[in-house]
């Protein structure tokens, strides 16, 4: 069996994922306001840095890694290694305010965003680009979880590498595949996973969904307030739902089964 892999991606989340794909209060990650093209990474080397965009790239292509993505941006086009490095990169910030004692004056973490809402359909200042301080049961757990995300992307870096004969990003698209299907990497890739839809289609203030890239493709406006939706708009279908197919999500969870 072979399914389109926009169609996994968009069916995974409602199965499996839902919760962290379309809103703050769902998301197991964090990541940075700045998430712009050309920017240096915070985390990774160069190369990491290459080599994560090439891997989520096979998780979720876009045109120029899938011409049958023709149309629908995908990691790349979203910035989702921005967003990654950029959440790994948020525990020098943690430490620095651990070191200070967090006191005021210390950079904040781009953990948890402001609000209530943006400026996406009203004028006026991005609220959600503002961060709160996390308090220190908080900024404990998220140091921990930093931490371990760090050596699990250094070592699953190393190991795609290791198993691409030296540098994965030299292996073809076919190649790749094969390797992000090892059994060796099988616990890096839920991670990975994990953090490419985030990046793809979370709030763009954590960094990822550049230029709503990812919003778009779904057609998804984003949150909406200070407007809100009117119950009408609620409750009317916006078109076919793919995920509401059962067969789709049958395919889906039987190619999970799979892996």
């Amino acid at each position: 069996m072979s399914l389109p892999r926009r169609v996994v991606i968009t069916g995974v989340p409602a199965a499996v994922a839902s919760a962290a794909v379309l809103g703050l209060g769902g998301c197991t990650s964090t990541a940075a306001s700045h998430g712009g093209a050309g920017q240096p990474p915070r985390f990774f080397t160069s190369h990491q840095a290459a080599v994560v965009e090439d891997a989520t790239a096979r998780i979720a292509p876009g045109p120029q890694d899938d011409p049958a993505e023709a149309g629908h941006p995908g990691a790349r086009e979203a910035g989702v290694v921005g967003y990654i490095d950029a959440m790994l990169g948020a525990l020098a910030v943690l430490e620095a305010a651990d070191a200070s004692g967090g006191g005021t004056g210390a950079s904040v973490s781009v953990i948890f965003a402001g609000g209530p809402w943006s400026n996406r359909h009203a004028p006026g200042r991005d609220l959600m680009a503002t961060f709160i301080a996390p308090d220190p049961v908080s900024r404990i757990a998220w140091r921990t979880r930093l931490a371990d995300w760090r050596r699990q992307y250094t070592s699953g870096i190393a190991t795609l590498d290791k198993l691409a004969g030296g540098d994965f990003t030299k292996a073809t698209p076919a190649e790749q595949d094969k390797i992000l299907s090892r059994s060796q990497v099988s616990t890096f890739l839920s991670l990975l996973f994990e953090h490419t839809i985030e990046g793809m289609y979370g709030n763009p203030e954590y960094g990822g969904n550049r230029d709503l890239a990812g919003w778009t493709d779904l057609s998804y406006p984003g949150d909406s307030q200070p407007l809100g939706y009117p119950s009408v708009e609620v409750e009317r279908s916006d078109g076919h739902d793919p995920v509401g197919d059962a067969s789709v999500v049958a395919d889906v969870l039987k190619l999970l089964g799979n892996l």
